[in-house]
């Protein structure tokens, strides 16, 4: 099995999710190593429709209202959302 660092969802940093690595969780309600918290529970994206770059724009949104350093470098944590595994084509 693949490890990851970051969501393949989001990007967030798998060890910076409130649930811990492995937050979300797979359709057995094992832990999913591959996505966090916020994006996938019980097999199942919490959102389901939303486009690689809805998601870019609702993480930077969501960085920028952090402040501080977040702010300054949104744009930039966000860039290679469209290239994580869930928006592979």
């Amino acid at each position: 099995m693949k490890t990851y660092k970051i969501c393949q969802s989001c990007a967030m940093s798998l060890n910076k999710d409130p649930k811990g690595v492995g937050g979300g969780t797979n359709a057995n309600g094992k832990p999913s190593y591959k996505y966090c918290s916020y994006c996938y529970q019980d097999g199942t994206f919490l959102q389901p429709n939303i486009t690689a770059q809805e998601m870019q724009a609702f993480v930077k949104e969501k960085l920028k209202e952090m402040g501080g350093f977040m702010k300054l470098f949104a744009g930039f944590f966000s860039k290679g959302i469209p290239k994580l595994e869930r928006w592979k084509k």
